[in-house]
C-alpha cells in the first residue's frame, strides 16, 4: 500500500483489501493511515456498510469542515479540496451496494476500500490485496500479545498450538489471547477450546484495543444471514465435506445422474434432486452458469473460494467449523449430501483419478454406514478400496452382496458385480481363501451367462488368476492368465488398457514363476503402453513402474531399479499423500535396492520411516 500510494501523487489512487470476516482488513487499512499520517494529513473514514451510513459520513466531512450539512456538501467540498486526503470506505460488504456511485468526481485523492467481496477488486485491478491468515510465527506474537504472557520459549511453543488450532484467523486469536489474559489458562487454553469451540468463539472481549463489536462466529453469522436460501443450503452442505479440495465436478455429475434416471430415483433422495434441480438449465441440462452464480454469491462474502486451475472449492477451516456445527438438521443434510456424492461417483476406468481425491469427503461426510441410501452402496465402497480403506470397503460390498442376493438370486450380473467387489477387498485385506471362492464363484456365472469370450468372462478370469498368484499358485495363474491375455489381443487389439492390464498381470505370475526375463519383456512393454496412453504420473503407469522395477532387482539390475522406485514413491506421494498403504511399499521396496546397491544408510532411513508408518496405521 505504501509503494502503491507513493507513486504519482497529485493522482486519485484506490486500493482494495478483501477477505474473509475477522481476517484484520480494517486493522491493516487503519495501520496503514497511522504510519502515513504525516504524508496524508487528511483522513475520513467512511463507513460503508450500507447507503444511508455512507451518506452520514459524508455529511459529518461537510459539517467538519465548515462546508454545509448535507453528503452532497461533503462530496463536493472532498472535489474542491486539491490538498491530499484520504478516504477510508470500511466494510463495504453488500454486493448490490454500488460503491463507485459515492467516489468523489475528481482526478485527485487516495481510496482505500475494505471488503468481504473480492469482486469489488474491480476498483482496484493492479492495486488490491487480500487478506488472509497471519504466519504462524507472527500469529503467536499477536496471540501472546494479546494474552499479556511474555514471549518465553514455554510460552511460545503453547501458542503455536494454539494458533494452529484456530487456523491463524487474526480476530480468532484476538479473542483467545484477550479470554487467556482474562482467566490465565494459557497452559489450559487449548484443550478448554476443544471442548467449548462454540462457546469460546462466540465470547466478545470485554476490554478491546479497537472497535470491533463481532466475534469470530457472529462475523460469519451476519454474512450467511444475507445469502439466499439456495446459497445457505449450498454452503451447508459444501460444511459436511472436507474443508479442502472440493471438487466442482460432485454437482455437475449429481444433476447429470438425476436427469437420467429421473423417476426411479427413491423418496430418500428427493431433497437431493430438488437441491440439485437449481443447476438444471431451461433446456433441461445441467446449467454452468446456474451454478457458478450460487457459487460466486457465497463468494462474495469470502466464506467460500473457487479454484479455477483445479476446479475446487473450499473453506476456511474455522468458517467449515462454525458451518457444520450450526445445521439445522443435521441428520437430514447429511442424508442430502450422502446422497449427491453418491450420485456424483463415476464407477468409470477414466475417473480413477477423480475417485483418489473424494475419500477424504467420504471420511468427513460418512460417520458410519446408516447415512448411505442403499443405491450408493457400491459407489462408496469403491471410494474406500481406491482410498487404500479396505476394511470399510469390505463391510459395504458385504451388505451389497446380500442386498443383491435377496433381489436377484446368486446368479444375476449385480449380485456376480457386488461379488467381485468383496472379493477384491478380502484380496486386499490378505483373505485370499475367501476371495479364491467368491472369484470363482463369479467366473463361472459369468460364463454360464455371457460365454467363455465375454469381456466381463475374461475380467473374472484375470482377477481369479491374480488370487492364485497370491497363493503361489503359479501355474494355474498363468494358464488363465495367458487365456485372458489372447482374448483381448483377439478382442481390443495389443494397445488397448485392458490388454495391457492382462500382459502385466502375466507377467506378475512369470515372475512368481521366477522367468524373469520373460517377464521384463511384458514389463516393458507394459510401462511404454501406458506412457503413451496415461502419461507418466498415471496410477496405473506407476504401478506398471514398481512391477518392471521389481524385476530388474531380482535380475541383480539396482541401477535401473532404483531410478523407477523413486519415480514410484514420489509420483504415489503426489497422487495419494502420505497416508496411503501404497506409500508403505514403495518405499519398502526403494530400500530392498538400496541394500542391493550397498547403501545401507539410505535404506535404515527408509526402514524407519515404513516402521513409524506401520505404527500410524496400527493406532
Amino acid at each position: 500500500m505504501q509503494q502503491y500510494f507513493s507513486q504519482e501523487p497529485r493522482k486519485r489512487r484506490i486500493f482494495v483489501l478483501h477477505g474473509l470476516g475477522g481476517s484484520g482488513k480494517t486493522q491493516v487499512a487503519l495501520k496503514f493511515l497511522e504510519e502515513t499520517a504525516d504524508e496524508f494529513t487528511m483522513q475520513f473514514f467512511v463507513n460503508a456498510s450500507s447507503p444511508e451510513a455512507i451518506n452520514n459520513s459524508f455529511m459529518n466531512i461537510a459539517i467538519s469542515q465548515s462546508f454545509g450539512k448535507t453528503p452532497e456538501a461533503g462530496l463536493q467540498w472532498l472535489i474542491s479540496e486539491h490538498k491530499e486526503w484520504t478516504l477510508l470506505f470500511d466494510n463495504a460488504d453488500d454486493p448490490k451496494l454500488k460503491l463507485s456511485t459515492f467516489f468523489p468526481r475528481c482526478t485527485h485523492g487516495k481510496i482505500i476500500i475494505t471488503s468481504r467481496n473480492p469482486q469489488l477488486a474491480v476498483y482496484g485491478p493492479a492495486s488490491h490485496s487480500q487478506v488472509g491468515d497471519l504466519d504462524e510465527e507472527n500469529a503467536a506474537l499477536l496471540l501472546l500479545a494479546r494474552a499479556l504472557r511474555e514471549d518465553t520459549e514455554k510460552n511460545h511453543k503453547l501458542a503455536m498450538d494454539i494458533v494452529q488450532e484456530l487456523s491463524c484467523l487474526p480476530l480468532a486469536i484476538v479473542q483467545a489471547g484477550a479470554y487467556i489474559a482474562k482467566f490465565k489458562c494459557l497452559k489450559n487454553y487449548l484443550s478448554l477450546y476443544r471442548q467449548n469451540k462454540k462457546e469460546l468463539l462466540l465470547q466478545h472481549p470485554d476490554q478491546s484495543l479497537d472497535d470491533y463489536e463481532w466475534t469470530v462466529y457472529t462475523t460469519w453469522q451476519i454474512s450467511f444471514e444475507k445469502l439466499s436460501p439456495v446459497a445457505a443450503r449450498f454452503l451447508q452442505l459444501c460444511a459436511l465435506l472436507h474443508h479442502s479440495s472440493i471438487p466442482e465436478s460432485i454437482f455437475a455429475n449429481a444433476t447429470k445422474w438425476i436427469l437420467s434416471n429421473e423417476g426411479n430415483e427413491t423418496d430418500s433422495m428427493r431433497e437431493a434432486r430438488e437441491f440439485l434441480g437449481n443447476f438444471v438449465s431451461g433446456s433441461g441440462n445441467w446449467s454452468e452458469q446456474y451454478f457458478r452464480n450460487i457459487v460466486a454469491e457465497i463468494e462474495e462474502y469470502s466464506l467460500l473460494q473457487s479454484d479455477e486451475t483445479s476446479s475446487t472449492l473450499s473453506m476456511h477451516p474455522l468458517v467449515h467449523l462454525w458451518c457444520s456445527g450450526n445445521l439445522p438438521d443435521q441428520v437430514t443434510t447429511q442424508a442430502c449430501m450422502a446422497n449427491v456424492l453418491g450420485m456424483a461417483i463415476d464407477l468409470g476406468p477414466d475417473a480413477y483419478l477423480e475417485r483418489i481425491g473424494v475419500i477424504a469427503h467420504v471420511n468427513m461426510l460418512v460417520p458410519d454406514f446408516t447415512v448411505l441410501n442403499y443405491e450408493f452402496w457400491r459407489q462408496y465402497a469403491w471410494i474406500y478400496y481406491v482410498g487404500g480403506q479396505f476394511e470399510q470397503a469390505k463391510g459395504l460390498y458385504e451388505m451389497d452382496l446380500e442386498r443383491q442376493k435377496e433381489l436377484f438370486g446368486k446368479d444375476h450380473p449385480d449380485t456376480l458385480s457386488a461379488m467381485g467387489g468383496l472379493a477384491a477387498a478380502y484380496g486386499r485385506l490378505g483373505r485370499y481363501q475367501e476371495a479364491e471362492g467368491l472369484k470363482l464363484s463369479v467366473l463361472q456365472g459369468c460364463q454360464k451367462l455371457l460365454g467363455d469370450d465375454h469381456p466381463d468372462t475374461l475380467f473374472a478370469m484375470a482377477h481369479l488368476a491374480a488370487t492364485y498368484r497370491q497363493l503361489g499358485r503359479y501355474q494355474e495363474a498363468e494358464g488363465l492368465g495367458l487365456s485372458v491375455l489372447q482374448g483381448r489381443q483377439k478382442l481390443l487389439g495389443n494397445d488397448h488398457p485392458d490388454t495391457l492390464f492382462a500382459m502385466a498381470n502375466l507377467a506378475a505370475t512369470y515372475w512368481g514363476l521366477g522367468r524373469y526375463q520373460e517377464a521384463e519383456g511384458l514389463g516393458l512393454s507394459v510401462l511404454q503402453g501406458r506412457q503413451k496412453l496415461l502419461g507418466d504420473d498415471h496410477p496405473d503407469t506407476l504401478n506398471a513402474m514398481a512391477n518392471l522395477a521389481a524385476t530388474y532387482e531380482r535380475l541383480g539390475r539396482y541401477q535401473e531399479a532404483e531410478g523407477l522406485e523413486l519415480s514410484v514413491l514420489q509420483g504415489r506421494q503426489k497422487l495419494l499423500g502420505n497416508d496411503h498403504p501404497d506409500i508403505l511399499f514403495a518405499m519398502a521396496n526403494l530400500a530392498d535396492t538400496y541394500r542391493g546397491l550397498g547403501r545401507y544408510q539410505e535404506a535404515e532411513g527408509l526402514d524407519f520411516q515404513v516402521s513409524v508408518f506401520q505404527g500410524h496405521q496400527n493406532l
